[in-house]
């Protein structure tokens, strides 16, 4: 199935096409980096705050939990909306949030502005990679959608150092500034380059939530909030696993980062390109590929010549993002503003639960590169998500012939 008519495909030229989706990148591209910069301006934002480091993992959970929340009810309350104004307006919410946090007096309003930064992520994006798809022909949606989320990618190659040296240079609330002033160009390119499409049929709430209710729509977030889980896993302790395991020094840990990034920008390519050419069946592949990436993760770890190339194939599980997001625009019919903006919530899920089943294996003594292995075993389940879901759709199938 596809998205509900490229309405805009034929009304905007091949420089608008560019444009459009360099302003919706960029929107990803501030997102990613007001995400991601935390984990990085942590000695930082505690000696600012004058708080513990465990402290500044609560506002990173704050975010993560504004993430989960935001993306539905943004969604569902936003519904009324075209998805041009919309997109301007959770941008421009983003904007604030991050401007609040910049100028937070102390730890606990700190908290809250993470938590209010978060709310609109998840719906940023998905009302994004549906304005990417309606400029698109239908034989390049799948790319489009990458190419916006390709922003996210960019932001962990090239956002987060660039936020780690103003962090160090100009304190960590010039970061949050950075990114209100890069949000606030996303407002104002977006609002400018994306026409209006009055063809856009009316979306109601309540039929958002009940065509939102559809076992191909939880199959498919269910596989992003298990199968993303591995990458995660890996991710959150590849630091100490460097360090410790593979003996590399503590100069060596951007150039791990900067192969994570470069991974990712590859995978986000693939995945969308894949998606265009085999639909669903692209998931199997990225989940089968990741499989084997996180097996061979430990093997790698003893040496750093081995390690980094293992790193860039990590990234590379990023190629879920794209194809499932796709899907998910293309079996939630009435309820694609929904669908798209879970896809992230789903993904946060997977954020929580990959670092949380790595700590009980290393907390059990089990070593830094066991989270290989618990990664492996998420990608698993996600491929037996997988295999629920194309069972569920041959029976869904089968019921429709039968009703004709």
């Amino acid at each position: 199935m596809a998205t509900q008519g490229n309405t805009l495909a034929g009304q905007v030229g091949r420089r608008e096409y560019v444009l459009i989706l360099f302003a919706l990148a960029m929107g990803g591209f501030a997102i990613g980096t007001s995400e991601f910069a935390t984990m990085g301006l942590m000695p930082n934002i505690a000696r600012g705050l004058s708080i513990s480091e465990p402290q500044v993992g609560h506002l990173i959970s704050a975010y993560a939990l504004g993430v989960v929340i935001g993306a539905p009810v943004l969604a569902i309350l936003g519904a009324r909306l075209r998805r041009k104004p919309m997109a301007v307006s959770l941008m421009a919410f983003y904007a604030l949030g991050n401007l609040a946090s910049a100028l937070a007096p102390n730890y606990a309003v700190a908290l809250v502005c993470r938590f209010v930064a978060g709310l609109p992520h998840g719906a940023y994006f998905g009302v994004a990679a549906l304005v990417a798809a309606s400029v698109s022909r239908p034989d390049q949606r799948g790319a489009a959608v990458s190419r916006v989320m390709m922003g996210l990618a960019l932001a962990v190659l090239l956002g987060n150092p660039l936020a780690s040296w103003l962090g160090e240079v100009w304190g960590w609330r010039s970061v949050y500034l950075l990114v209100t002033l890069v949000a606030a160009a996303t407002v104002v390119l977006v609002a400018l380059l994306l026409p209006g499409d009055r063809c856009e049929p009316p979306h109601e709430p309540l039929r958002e939530i009940r065509a939102f209710n559809r076992s191909q729509v939880w199959l498919a977030l269910g596989i992003g909030s298990v199968g993303f889980a591995g990458m995660f896993c890996v991710f959150s302790y590849l630091v100490p696993t460097l360090t410790e395991v593979t003996g590399a020094g503590v100069g060596w840990v951007p150039v791990a980062l900067g192969a994570f990034g470069v991974g990712s920008i590859l995978g986000t390519l693939f995945g969308g390109w894949l998606y265009d050419r085999i639909g669903f069946r692209s998931v199997f592949w990225v989940l089968l590929w990741s499989t084997m990436v996180l097996l061979l993760f430990p093997l790698s770890a003893g040496s750093l010549w081995s390690l980094l190339p293992a790193v860039v194939a990590l990234g590379t599980m990023g190629a879920l993002g794209p194809a499932l997001q796709m899907r998910l625009m293309d079996v939630s019919s009435d309820a694609q503003t929904l669908a798209a903006a879970s896809h992230h919530a789903a993904f946060n899920v997977a954020n929580a639960l990959g670092p949380w089943l790595g700590g009980l294996a290393i907390t059990a003594g089990m070593g830094w590169t066991s989270t290989g292995y618990v990664g492996a075993a998420t990608a698993v389940a996600g491929l037996l998500v997988y295999a629920w879901a194309r069972q569920d759709e041959s029976r869904l199938r089968r019921l429709a012939a039968q009703a004709d």
